[in-house]
C-alpha cells in the first residue's frame, strides 16, 4: 500500500442505552455503525428484569390482580383486564354487561392516556418543548377522569376477576365525556401539526421505514403493524364490549416514523367515538359476579389489544389457590425485531426517533 493510500475504516460498535438523554426507557443496544451510518443493531434485554409473574405462585388467584396492573403502568389497567379475563375463561365465568361495558370504556380511556403520553415523548426527542406541554396537558384531564371513574390515576386499580370493582353512575360517565372535549379538540390541532410542521415531517418524515411485508414477517403488531399498511386489531375479536360498537382500524401505508405518529394520533379520535358509544348505551345491572371456590386444574389464554398492539396472556392452574403459571407476551417484546429492521440503514442521530415511534415499554418487556 502507497503511503497515499489508506484502508477504508472498518465498523464501529458503540452502546446506545440503557441511560440516554432522550430515551425514556432503558432499552440497550448496541449499535454497529459504518461512518454515521446504523448497518446492524443487536438488542440486549433483561436489565431491568422484576420477576412479577412468578409471584403467580406465591399470592391467591384473585389477589395477583394487584400484581399484573403493575406490570406496565400505562398499561395497568390492560394487564389487570388480560389477566382477569384468562382466570374467567379458566373459570367458565361471564362479566355481566355493564362490567364489560365499563372495562372498555377504560381501555380506551388508557389507550388515550398512553398515546398522548406518547406524543410528548416523541415531540421532546424532538426538541419540541411546545408540542410535549400541550400533549402533557391534554393528558391530565384523561387522568383526571381515570381518577374519578376508576379510582386511581395511572393504575386505575378497578379490574377484578368476575368484572369491576368500580361503579361510576351514569351521570360522572357523561359529566366525563364532557370534560374531554376540549381534549378532543386539542388532539385534532396537535394532529395538525404532526402532519404539518416541517421540524417533525424534516425528522420523521421516510426515516426508519418498515415495508409491510417485513412487519407481517417479523410479527410486528399494534400501530408499529397498521402503519406499514397491516389491517389487524385485537379489537375486531369482539372481546369486552367491542362487538357491540362501531370503531375504525387505523392504518398508513408508508411504514416510516410519520405514519407511526399519525396511526397513534388518530387512533384517539377512535378511541373517543367508542367512549360517546359506551357511554350512551351503558346498560344497568351488576358490575361483577362473586367469585369462589378454586380454579379447576387446565390452562387458559387471551389476546387484548393495548396501545402498544397485541399482548396474549396465559395462566395454568394445577387446582390450588395460587395459580401454577402466568405468562405475557407484551407488544413491546413482539416489535424488538421489527425495531432493529427500521433502525438499520438509518443515521445514528435518527435512532432515537425511530425507537420513540415504536412506544416501548421496557418494564413490561422485562416483567
Amino acid at each position: 500500500m502507497s503511503a497515499h493510500e489508506k484502508a477504508a475504516p472498518g465498523p464501529t460498535v458503540i452502546p446506545f442505552g440503557p441511560q440516554h438523554p432522550v430515551l425514556p426507557e432503558p432499552l440497550h443496544f448496541d449499535l454497529v455503525l459504518q461512518d454515521e451510518k446504523v448497518i446492524d443493531a443487536i438488542p440486549q434485554i433483561g436489565y431491568i428484569h422484576r420477576g412479577l409473574e412468578l409471584l403467580v405462585d406465591k399470592r391467591d388467584y384473585l389477589d395477583y390482580v394487584h400484581v399484573a396492573e403493575r406490570i406496565c403502568g400505562i398499561c395497568s389497567f390492560m394487564h389487570g383486564m388480560g389477566y382477569c379475563e384468562a382466570v374467567e375463561t379458566l373459570l367458565g365465568i361471564t362479566v355481566p354487561d355493564r362490567g364489560r361495558w365499563l372495562r372498555t370504556f377504560w381501555c380506551e380511556l388508557e389507550r388515550v392516556h398512553s398515546h398522548l403520553l406518547w406524543l410528548g415523548l416523541g415531540a421532546d426527542s424532538l426538541g419540541f418543548e411546545n408540542l410535549f406541554m400541550a400533549a402533557w396537558r391534554a393528558r391530565e384531564t384523561v387522568v383526571d377522569v381515570a381518577e374519578e371513574t376508576a379510582g386511581g390515576r395511572v393504575i386505575f386499580g378497578s379490574a377484578l376477576v368476575g368484572g369491576v370493582s368500580k361503579d361510576p353512575s351514569d351521570e360522572t360517565l357523561k359529566r366525563c365525556i364532557a370534560a374531554m372535549k376540549p381534549v378532543r379538540a386539542e388532539t385534532l390541532r396537535l394532529a395538525n401539526v404532526v402532519m404539518n410542521e416541517s421540524t417533525v415531517r424534516h425528522r420523521f418524515e421516510g426515516v426508519g421505514v418498515l415495508s409491510k411485508e417485513m412487519a407481517y414477517a417479523l410479527g410486528a403488531v399494534g400501530p408499529m403493524l397498521r402503519a406499514s399498511g397491516v389491517d389487524y386489531d385485537v379489537r375486531r375479536r369482539g372481546y369486552a364490549a367491542y362487538a357491540e360498537v362501531d370503531f375504525e382500524t387505523v392504518t398508513e401505508t408508508a411504514g416510516d416514523c410519520m405514519a407511526r405518529a399519525l396511526v397513534r394520533v388518530r387512533e384517539i379520535e377512535q378511541s373517543f367515538h367508542i367512549m360517546d358509544q359506551i357511554v350512551a348505551t351503558m346498560p344497568s345491572g351488576p358490575v361483577a359476579v362473586p367469585v369462589k371456590g378454586m380454579p379447576p386444574v387446565g390452562e387458559a389464554w387471551v389476546r387484548l389489544e393495548q396501545p402498544r398492539g397485541e399482548v396474549l396472556y396465559y395462566v395454568r392452574s394445577n387446582g390450588t389457590r395460587n395459580l401454577e403459571r402466568f405468562r405475557v407476551r407484551t407488544p413491546t417484546f413482539a416489535n424488538v425485531p421489527a425495531m432493529v429492521e427500521a433502525v438499520r440503514g438509518a443515521s445514528l442521530a435518527d435512532v432515537p426517533n425511530i425507537i420513540l415511534t415504536i412506544d416501548p415499554c421496557i418494564s413490561c418487556t422485562e416483567r
